[in-house]
C-alpha cells in the first residue's frame, strides 16, 4: 500500500490523460426518487413533491421504522430508486436493501463486507455521509476503514472493491461519493491527522483510478494547468501548492476532500472544496498554505481544475472549504446569472460567478468577528489584528468556532422562493496553539479549544436566507448545534432535525413551525422525501445521535477523556435528553 501511495502521484497526470469517451450523461432523476446524497446535481435538497403541504403535515405519521444496531452517529440519508430503499449504517458500514411495495417487511438483502483493517483509529465517531447510486444498477458504498466498494442493488452481491484510503496514514472513508457519468468521484478524511487530501475519479464498471488530484503539492498533482484563476490575484503563481508552504510542509498539510460534491451539466464543472491546513497551529506553517481551504471546479471525467479559490489563506483556525456548494441561477442587480452559492466553515456566504471562480458577493450569514470581511476582488478576507494567533496567549470568545457557522450538516435551496435553508452553529470558541509534532495515522492538532454558546446563548440556529438580497429571512433559535441537514419542498416546507432528538417542518415562506416529532435518538442525518409505489409522498430520516454530539457520550462514559476540541463541554447536556442508536424512520399521511 505504501508502494502505491508513492506511485500514484508520479503517474496522476497519465492517469488524467486517460479521458473516457463521450460527454457524461447527466442522471435522470424521477420526481418521487432521491437517487443521490442531494437528490440532485445542483445539491439543492429540493423536491417537487406536492402531496405534503404546510396545511396537512401535521397528519404525519410514522408507517414504518428500522434500528440499524449501531450506537455511532448516522450521519448522511437513505436512497430512494425504482420503489426500492437503501440504507447505509456508520462504520462497520452495513447496507441494506428494503421494497417499499412492502413498508416494514424485513429487507431484501444486506451488505455487511468484512473489514480488511483494525478498527481505524478516526474522527468523529466514524460516521458515513452516504452512497452513490449508477443507472447500470450499481451502489458505491465507502467503507470507512478507506475502501470504495462496487454493490449490485439487485442482490446485495460485491461487485469490485478498491483501495482509496489508508487508515495507517490517517486516511480514512466517511464522504459521500459522486456519479458522473460513468465516473465515480470520492474524497477522503484525515487532515486531523496531518494526512495529505485528495479527490479521486474511478471507472464505475470497473473500479480503475482514472485520476487522482491533491490538494497540495506541485500542480501536476494538483491538476492545475495554467492559470487556475484570473478574477483573483491572490491565486496566481505556479506550483503555490508547495511554495505557499514552509519546506515540506506541504506533505502533511491537510485539505482532506470529506464534503460534499455538486456539479454543473451544461458547463461541465464538478464542484467541491478542501479542509483546512494541518495542523491546527499556524505558526507551524507560515504562508498561505495553498490549496487547503479552498473551492476547485474541475472536469469530472480528467480531474483537471478550470479553476480554484482559496477562501481562507492560512486557515488560523481550521476554517474548511468542505461544504456543499450549490448551483443556482440567481438575479443580482437586476441581472441573471449563473451562480454557485457556498456557505462557508469561516462565516461567509460566497455567491460566485461558477464558470469562473469570480466572486459576486461574501457577506457574514451569522456572528464573525475573525474578520471584518472579504474583498470581492482578490477573495483575500480582512482580518480583526486583535485575533493574531501566537505561540502561549489564547485568544477568547472567536467566532465561528472550530465547528464552523455551519459545519458538513447540508443546506436546501427553493429556487421559487429564492430562498437557501441553513443548519448553522452559532458556537464561538477559546483557542490556545500549541506545539504539534506529526506522527502518521495519529492526531495532528496543534491547539487546545473550548467551545462556547454564542452570542444570545443558545448554541444553534436554523435560518432562510436570501442571497439574491444577501439578508436573513427569517431564523429558529435551538439550544444545541444544528447538526441535521435541510430538506426543502415544493410546498414550501422545510425539514431538519435536532440533536436533542425532534423532526421539525417550517413553514418555509416565515419560518413557523407546523409539526415536530420525537425521534428515539438525536439527529445529525438529514431528512429525505420520497413517493412510494403507491403513488404517496413519504418523509424519511435516519434518527441516531454522534459525531461532534457523540463527544458528550463518550465523556459521559469515560469522565477523564481527553476532550481537545472541546465538543464534549458543549454537549454536555444532552446525554440527559437522548440516547444513542439508529433507527430509520419512515413517515407519511394516513
Amino acid at each position: 500500500m505504501r508502494l502505491l501511495t508513492l506511485l500514484v502521484p508520479i503517474f496522476a497526470g497519465s492517469l488524467a490523460a486517460q479521458r473516457p469517451a463521450g460527454p457524461p450523461q447527466a442522471l435522470a432523476i424521477a420526481s418521487g426518487d432521491w437517487p443521490m446524497a442531494a437528490r440532485d446535481y445542483a445539491a439543492t435538497r429540493f423536491s417537487p413533491l406536492t402531496e405534503l403541504k404546510p396545511e396537512n403535515v401535521a397528519g404525519l405519521k410514522v408507517i414504518w421504522t428500522f434500528a440499524t444496531g449501531s450506537l455511532r452517529g448516522h450521519e448522511g440519508n437513505p436512497l430512494v430508486v425504482g420503489g426500492r430503499l437503501y440504507l447505509h449504517t456508520p462504520h462497520p458500514v452495513t447496507l441494506y436493501a428494503f421494497d417499499l411495495d412492502r413498508p416494514g417487511s424485513p429487507p431484501l438483502w444486506k451488505y455487511a463486507p468484512r473489514s480488511r483493517d483494525p478498527a481505524p483509529f478516526v474522527c468523529c465517531d466514524g460516521t458515513s455521509r452516504g452512497i452513490a447510486w449508477h443507472p447500470s444498477g450499481k451502489l458505491y458504498v465507502p467503507l470507512v476503514p478507506g475502501d470504495l466498494a462496487a454493490v449490485d442493488a439487485a442482490s446485495g452481491r460485491e461487485i469490485w472493491r478498491v483501495r482509496n484510503g489508508d487508515p495507517a496514514q490517517g486516511l480514512t472513508m466517511p464522504a459521500a461519493p459522486l456519479v458522473i457519468g460513468d465516473v465515480v468521484v470520492v474524497g477522503v478524511a484525515g487532515g486531523e491527522f496531518g494526512a495529505r487530501g485528495y479527490l479521486s475519479g474511478y471507472d464505475a464498471a470497473t473500479g480503475k483510478l482514472l485520476w487522482r488530484a491533491y490538494s497540495t503539492g506541485s500542480d501536476r498533482e494538483v491538476l492545475l494547468d495554467g492559470p487556475v484563476n484570473t478574477a483573483s490575484p491572490a491565486q496566481a503563481g505556479a506550483d503555490l501548492g508547495l511554495s505557499t508552504w514552509p519546506a515540506d510542509a506541504w506533505r502533511r498539510g491537510g485539505g482532506a476532500t470529506w464534503g460534499w460534491l455538486s456539479y454543473d451539466p451544461e458547463l461541465d464543472l464538478l464542484f467541491h472544496g478542501t479542509g483546512g491546513a494541518a495542523p491546527l497551529n499556524p505558526v507551524q506553517r507560515i504562508g498561505d498554505n495553498k490549496w487547503t481551504s479552498t473551492l476547485f471546479a474541475r472536469d469530472p471525467r480528467t480531474g483537471h481544475a478550470r479553476w480554484a479559490l482559496q477562501l481562507t489563506p492560512r486557515s488560523g483556525f481550521s476554517f474548511d472549504a468542505s461544504n456543499e456548494s450549490v448551483v443556482a441561477d440567481l438575479t443580482l442587480q437586476g441581472r441573471s446569472l449563473k451562480s454557485l452559492v457556498h456557505f462557508d466553515h469561516n462565516g461567509f456566504v460566497y455567491t460566485i460567478e461558477r464558470a469562473t471562480g469570480r466572486i459576486q458577493r461574501a457577506e457574514k450569514y451569522g456572528p464573525v468577528n475573525w474578520a471584518r470581511g472579504v474583498e470581492a476582488a482578490t477573495a483575500v478576507p480582512n482580518l480583526e489584528p486583535s485575533w493574531s494567533v501566537v505561540p502561549g496567549q489564547p485568544l477568547q470568545g472567536v467566532c465561528p468556532s472550530i465547528m464552523g457557522l455551519k459545519g458538513l450538516q447540508p443546506a436546501a435551496y427553493s429556487s421559487p422562493l429564492s430562498l437557501f435553508f441553513v443548519p448553522v452553529n452559532n458556537v464561538c470558541m477559546d483557542y490556545l496553539v500549541t506545539p504539534a509534532t506529526f506522527t502518521a495515522g495519529r492526531p495532528f492538532l496543534g491547539a487546545t479549544i473550548r467551545l462556547t454558546a454564542g452570542p444570545g446563548g443558545h448554541s444553534g440556529r436554523f435560518i432562510a436566507w436570501d442571497a439574491a438580497r444577501s439578508t436573513l429571512a427569517w431564523e429558529v433559535r435551538e439550544p444545541f448545534p444544528v447538526l441535521s441537514g435541510a430538506l426543502v419542498t415544493a410546498t414550501g416546507l422545510a425539514f431538519y432535525g435536532t440533536v436533542d432528538g425532534w423532526l421539525k417542518a417550517i413553514d418555509a415562506r416565515n419560518g413557523s413551525e407546523v409539526w415536530r416529532f420525537r425521534t428515539p435518538s438525536g439527529n445529525i442525518g438529514n431528512p429525505i422525501t420520497f413517493s412510494g409505489p403507491d403513488g404517496k409522498q413519504y418523509l424519511a430520516i435516519v434518527s441516531g445521535v454522534g459525531g461532534w454530539a457523540g463527544a458528550a457520550f463518550a465523556r459521559a462514559a469515560t469522565p477523564r477523556a481527553n476532550d481537545p476540541l472541546g465538543a464534549a463541554a458543549l454537549f454536555r447536556d444532552l446525554p440527559r435528553v437522548t440516547n444513542p442508536g439508529g433507527v430509520l424512520l419512515v413517515f407519511g399521511l394516513p
